[in-house]
């Protein structure tokens, strides 16, 4: 029996590369790792074509604009709208259309961030950014074509890529102080770790399309987490506590964004490491 092909979209994002990272140990499968060079997912032509030839078995969404400040700008509302809602469309579509399993990576932008408790797949979703706005609009049409599994995640970062943690020990090493937000809640997420379980996934076998929470273990703040980039660094830094009030950004961020992960713990079987052991493998990756 020939091998199964996987299309990971996004190949070079932080995600992406977490998955490229892995490969080697699944050698019953192909990977298909392409970026808008070699696959433009918002041209549905090109998907089709794509799909036509090389017929992948799992398709893993991992391309999405993820400038949400940029996302704002008007200029920017319709390639915005084409990644990360039409993009989905166009891959759920062709999914079913050649019995390819979807795996449709989206983010907690689509709550509203007013909870006090972890949200559950089933909460309403309320996005109030245009980013969120167009992930959501993605969950909608990936469910829309095919019996699709969504992993909604947050506070993603990984050694690829820009993301808080490398952003974090640049400016710990080459500033005096600086000043952190310490009133918006969330889990980080290694994409390492995520990565890790969309691969679980795959070779369990086992398929319950639906929508699925998965971030590391445990809640803190954006202050708690460059506190702990601090201590395992051993940064000489100063960090300091500050509101939101004094860091307005144009896209609102959610004050609150821990994910309930009962559902996929349970269904597949997870084991999930708590945020700050995931932290220092990281850094320990990056240095």
């Amino acid at each position: 029996m020939s091998a199964k092909k996987i299309l990971v979209t996004g190949g070079n994002g932080q995600l992406g590369s977490e998955i490229r990272e892995l490969s080697n140990n699944y050698p019953a499968y192909i990977f298909l790792f392409t970026d808008k060079e070699e696959l433009s997912i918002i041209d549905e032509n090109a998907v089709n074509a794509f799909f036509d030839e090389h017929q992948p078995a799992f398709c893993i969404n991992c391309a999405a604009y993820t400038a949400v400040d940029k996302a704002e700008d008007a200029a920017e509302r319709p390639l915005v709208e084409a990644l990360n809602a039409d993009a989905a469309g166009y891959l759920a579509k062709a999914c079913a259309q050649h019995n390819t399993k979807f795996i449709h990576v989206s983010t907690d932008y689509v709550f509203d961030g007013n909870n006090t408790v972890p949200y559950k797949e089933t909460d309403t979703t309320e996005p109030t950014s245009v980013y969120g706005i167009t992930k959501l609009g993605g969950e909608q049409q990936a469910m829309a074509y095919t019996d699709s599994i969504i992993i909604r995640t947050a506070w993603v970062y990984s050694p690829y890529g820009k993301n808080f943690v490398k952003t974090m020990l640049h400016l710990l090493h080459n500033k005096p102080q600086i000043s952190v937000v310490s009133d918006q809640y969330g889990t980080p997420t290694y994409a390492a770790d995520l990565a890790a379980v969309i691969m679980q996934i795959i070779a369990s076998d086992k398929w319950y399309p639906g929508v699925y929470h998965y971030t590391n273990e445990g809640q803190i703040s954006w202050y708690e987490f460059a506190l702990a980039i601090k201590e395992i660094t051993g940064a000489a830094c100063e960090v300091k506590a500050i509101p939101t009030s004094e860091y307005p950004t144009p896209a609102k961020r959610p004050a609150w964004s821990v994910l309930d992960k009962s559902k996929i713990r349970e269904v597949y079987s997870i084991v999930i490491p708590g945020w700050r052991e995931s932290l220092e493998a990281c850094i320990s990756n990056i240095s």
